[in-house]
């Protein structure tokens, strides 16, 4: 690994406690990367879900991991930022998978991974703290074996998936959270948690930077900011967005012949001039 990638790496683990709070705009290609960077971003993050619905997959561990890391290493060769990717459950069964996907991942040039503890399946909304904290502590030690400080951010997904009632919710999280530290994790990923109350409380009970999920209806950046949170996330939301003017300009052209819905998009040289 390089110097250069070292570098990113200690950077990106800078961002997350130089006291304002990183906000990524979740990225799904190259050029969603590039016109972020363009914008001011101080890190690239990737969106599983946008990621898989750009290469024709369904989000939810559908994506094959050869083509997620070919990504990954498309989008961090086009800039020079940190990279985190999003691995949604670390693309295997067993903690040997997710090792080896970070290593993947490792030699692509990112320098961040996000490692979700829910299940795509039926079989429960979500995985064992123990069965979480082996596979986190087996992407730990692959990470140390390359030199490169990899940023783990553990997501767990009490709050998306509704583990457990709304009075235990928060002590679940922290749970898992603490467990998930000792396991190696560098920061916690909180999607779902949308109350400012109880995300103020998950920053004061969880030692580690704590990342919430955002889009409308969230508290903004600097309201997050006044509680401590270290990190805030658009997820898919960007995606999202980008596919629904797919649809509406392609219904208003289908229906009306008209193409108002495209009048406020980026222009060919600025596009262009990216590359």
């Amino acid at each position: 690994m390089t110097n250069k990638q070292q570098d990113h790496a200690s950077r990106f683990h800078e961002l997350h406690t130089s006291g304002t709070v990183l906000a990524l705009a979740n990225a799904w290609d190259v050029a969603s990367a590039c016109v972020t960077v363009a914008a001011g971003a101080k890190a690239v993050a990737t969106t599983s879900a946008g990621v898989a619905w750009s290469l024709g997959a369904a989000d939810g561990d559908s994506l094959d991991r050869a083509r997620a890391i070919d990504l990954i290493a498309r989008v961090c060769a086009a800039v020079d930022v940190p990279v985190t990717a999003d691995i949604e459950t670390g693309f295997g069964a067993t903690p040997e998978d997710v090792a080896q996907t970070v290593r993947e991942v490792i030699a692509a040039g990112a320098v961040g991974v996000n490692i979700e503890d829910s299940f795509a399946s039926d079989e429960g909304p979500l995985r064992a703290v123990a069965a979480q904290s082996e596979r986190l502590a087996a992407a730990r030690a692959a990470a140390d074996q390359t030199g490169i400080s990899l940023f783990i951010n553990a997501r767990t997904d009490t709050f998306l998936r509704s583990a457990g009632s709304d009075e235990t919710r928060v002590a679940l999280t922290v749970e898992r959270a603490q467990a998930y530290l000792a396991a190696g994790a560098s920061g916690i990923f909180v999607p779902g948690a949308r109350d400012l109350t109880t995300i103020k409380t998950l920053v004061a009970e969880i030692a580690a930077p704590v990342n919430i999920m955002v889009g409308p209806g969230f508290p903004t950046v600097p309201e997050l900011a006044g509680v401590g949170v270290a990190r805030a996330s658009l997820g898919a939301a960007i995606a999202e967005a980008a596919y629904g003017l797919t649809r509406r300009a392609t219904q208003e052209l289908l229906t009306t012949g008209t193409y108002d819905s495209v009048r406020d998009g980026m222009t060919w040289p600025e596009l262009n001039a990216l590359f």
